[in-house]
């Protein structure tokens, strides 16, 4: 199922990921679930603030971000609560994803205002499948807000 966002426009997701393994796959379960994502990558909380923040030259805005807790530099933690107070990032939805299941990082989570926290499951067809359900929910049933930065 192919989503609307950008009627007809590539859908922007930004995952910030250190994992190349983890990576590859939700490059690959994008490409199967919605040829329509174009999927930029950060491998750490530093370079995902300055794509956030248009510092590079491929730098879009995105429709979703795909967050990861536990990153070099600048952790997924620092990196979220950087986006909920930015008045020009914070209505970008932002999902955790990540490998802990922990309780209290749950709650930092939303308490930060995460939009979603989901864990990695180890398998790699359950893996897909979170990937599929992060596609058909967020870009496909979804309403996002249409705040494309022009300049």
């Amino acid at each position: 199922m192919k989503a609307i966002v950008g009627e007809g426009a590539p859908i922007q997701v930004l995952l910030v990921e250190d994992n190349p393994g983890d990576v590859r796959l939700t490059q690959e379960a994008f490409r199967d679930a919605n040829s329509s994502v174009h999927l930029h990558v950060a491998s750490d909380g530093v370079q995902a603030m300055a794509f956030l923040r248009q510092e590079g030259a491929d730098a879009t805005r995105p429709d979703l971000i795909l967050l990861d807790l536990n990153l070099p530099k600048m952790d997924g933690r620092a990196v979220l609560a950087d986006i909920k107070k930015d008045d020009s990032l914070k209505t970008i939805p932002t999902v955790i994803l990540t490998t802990s299941e922990s309780e209290a990082d749950i709650l930092q989570s939303y308490q930060l205002q995460a939009n979603c926290y989901l864990s990695k499951p180890v398998r790699l067809d359950a893996f897909e499948a979170v990937v599929k359900s992060i596609n058909d929910f967020w870009l496909t049933r979804a309403k996002l807000p249409r705040q494309r930065q022009i300049g």
